[in-house]
């Protein structure tokens, strides 16, 4: 069945579609991972937007029960090049396609998804609906220019009440703003006692479940439409340590009175190589974000650098001078991913023993 990509700019790629007999219409970005499809179409913080696969061809590996970043997918759209139909590998057990028709997903094939990507690396990011061929391709375009801006994706991704994740290690407390499961592995894989609590839950509330740490994690969106969540790791900056990931990574900026601001196309990859200030030392990361930190906010908020991307210097890490609190812009999980960055949660374990020992000391 035909089907056609019309961006708010006019532009309109016409190619085949799966998954999804559906119109949809979202923030159309690019990701240049060439594996992890299953994992990319999971990840909450793709909330609301339609994802172009760079890599040529998507779906030969299928889909299989463990790789999935969340239960619920909440993309708008797959784009690809070519996609897989007929998967083969020991791990699969259906098809990319089902999977899209069974989480009312549309997808789009057959296009040329390095114009799209040239594109949308020139211009920015634009709103884009796919949909069937028989539509007014003016008014699509004039609906996509009428299109309010997404508000507070996390709020949509975000769980909606507290859990626990029973371990034997130190207490963590989950702020959940659109969490990928490879983070709440890697804090299992160390036997911390996990608490994942909404986005929206106060720093009193956190600190009465007894928290030795508390991660922030990744999620969707503008970090400026979760003023709660900032309220939140303002209010626990001392207390107990804190690590941003992602998302996490600028509220955390926000709270100590950084600002952000939208990067023209975003990082949305698994290749992309930062730079640890204090060793020079390069890692490769997995990274998946629209907004970034802004340098020269730093001043005067007790922050600092730790790393910057290789590729155009922008902030990927933080600290406080102070306090025992971290924070950085890319998935030291991966999942996707390389994971030359994992070393940080031990850092994190660390940190939560230091203040213990510190308190006890005390």
């Amino acid at each position: 069945m035909k089907k056609q990509l019309i961006l708010e700019n006019g532009a309109v790629f016409e190619g085949v579609g799966f998954g999804a007999d559906l119109a949809m219409s979202g923030e159309v970005v690019f990701n240049t991972g060439m594996t992890g499809y299953q994992e990319i179409l999971s990840d909450p913080s793709y909330c609301a937007q339609i994802v172009t696969l760079t890599y040529p061809l998507i779906g030969n590996y299928g889909i299989n029960r463990d790789d999935f970043e969340s239960i619920s997918p909440a993309i708008h759209g797959l784009i690809v090049r070519e996609v897989e139909l007929e998967p083969s590998h020991w791990r699969s057990e259906e098809s990319l396609d089902t999977l899209l028709k069974a989480k009312g997903i549309p997808g789009l094939s057959g296009i040329d998804t390095r114009k799209l990507t040239r594109m949308i690396r020139e211009i920015g990011t634009l709103k884009g609906r796919i949909c069937s061929m028989e539509v007014d391709v003016n008014q699509v375009v004039q609906e996509l220019l009428g299109m309010p801006a997404i508000k507070n994706q996390v709020e949509t991704v975000s769980t909606k009440d507290p859990y626990h994740v029973p371990g034997k290690g130190d207490r963590v407390v989950l702020i959940d703003c659109g969490m990928k499961h490879g983070i709440l592995l890697e804090l299992i894989e160390r036997n911390c006692d996990v608490v994942v609590v909404p986005y929206h839950t106060p720093a009193d509330e956190i600190i009465r479940l007894g928290a030795d740490g508390v991660l922030v994690s990744n999620g969707p969106g503008n970090p400026e439409d979760v003023p709660e969540t900032i309220e939140t790791v303002k209010n626990l900056l001392g207390e107990v340590p804190i690590f941003g990931i992602c998302l996490g990574h600028q509220l955390l900026a926000l709270a100590s009175g950084a600002t952000t601001s939208k990067l023209r196309f975003g990082h949305r990859g698994s290749n992309h190589p930062i730079r640890e200030l204090a060793t020079g030392a390069i890692d490769i990361t997995a990274q998946n974000h629209g907004y970034t930190v802004d340098a020269d906010s730093l001043e005067g908020t007790n922050l600092k650098a730790t790393h910057i991307a290789v590729n155009d210097e922008t902030i990927e890490g933080l600290a406080h001078i102070h306090y025992p609190a971290f924070s950085v812009q890319y998935h030291p999980e991966a999942s996707p991913g390389p994971e030359d960055a994992n070393h940080l949660f031990n850092q994190f374990m660390n940190m939560m023993k230091t203040t213990q020992a510190e308190k006890v000391l005390a």
